[in-house]
């Protein structure tokens, strides 16, 4: 297994981007990666691997790369949470905030059955603005929102404090 600390090697700082200020965390160096891509999502499966869920929800774009790589692992369904205006048919919206904007997320009115197990994926916590719209829309059709998994999580930032009261994993830290 591939420690956290040879996993954060891995991942790319960008000064400035997508603004001054900000320091952007890019885990597309670590999906190039194979064995730290491979120890990733085998890390963030595990403590999920004897709980009943029955759906990873995946914020777009690199929250897809997360979530079918996990749900084939978990042997899960997959949807999507895209920005508004990429899904074909009905669709249900979210309004949040970034740490840099505004934004807005939507998914298929029928992507979710009642009572089904949700747990959201996404590549980075920063402000949670983006997983705590994903967990509205999550309730909003219906679904148990089981919790929040991240691959990077920005400790510095308030992003625990955004998200509702269930379950936050996060494989690495950023103080």
């Amino acid at each position: 297994m591939v420690l956290t600390a040879d996993l954060k090697k891995t991942i790319r700082e960008v000064p400035d981007f997508p603004k001054p200020g900000i320091n952007f965390y890019d885990v597309s160096t670590l999906f190039r990666d194979a064995g730290s891509f491979r120890a990733a999502i085998q890390g963030m499966c595990e403590p999920y691997r004897d709980r009943q869920i029955d759906l990873l929800a995946g914020i777009e774009a690199r929250g897809f790369v997360l979530a079918a790589a996990m749900a084939l692992e978990l042997e899960l369904g997959l949807l999507m949470v895209r920005k508004v205006g990429k899904l074909p048919g009905e669709t249900v919206r979210e309004t949040y905030s970034l740490e840099y904007g505004e934004a807005q997320i939507e998914i298929h009115a029928d992507a979710i059955e009642a009572g089904q197990r949700v747990l959201v994926v996404d590549d980075l916590l920063a402000t949670g603005g983006t997983a705590a719209a994903t967990g509205r829309l999550v309730e909003r059709l219906g679904g148990r929102l089981l919790g929040f998994a991240f691959m990077v999580e920005l400790g510095f930032l308030p992003g625990r404090e955004s998200l509702p009261e269930k379950e936050v994993f996060s494989l690495l830290h950023y103080a």
